[in-house]
């Protein structure tokens, strides 16, 4: 794996912690129903890309 790929994974990490943590909390308030919907797609992707680099 070089270093871009390793650069790559630690910022999707980042961004998959962070993303789960505007899950939560946007599981606790339900003013906006899509939220939680478009914050678990984004997740998916997330970890697919991830899955995605980890293979190459």
């Amino acid at each position: 794996m070089d270093k871009k790929i390793k650069k790559r994974l630690e910022i999707l990490r980042q961004k998959l912690e962070k993303a789960q943590k505007l899950l939560a909390a946007a599981k606790l308030q339900t003013d906006e129903p899509d939220e939680v919907q478009n914050i678990e797609k984004q997740i998916l992707d997330l970890k697919t890309e991830v899955a995605e680099l980890k293979n190459k």
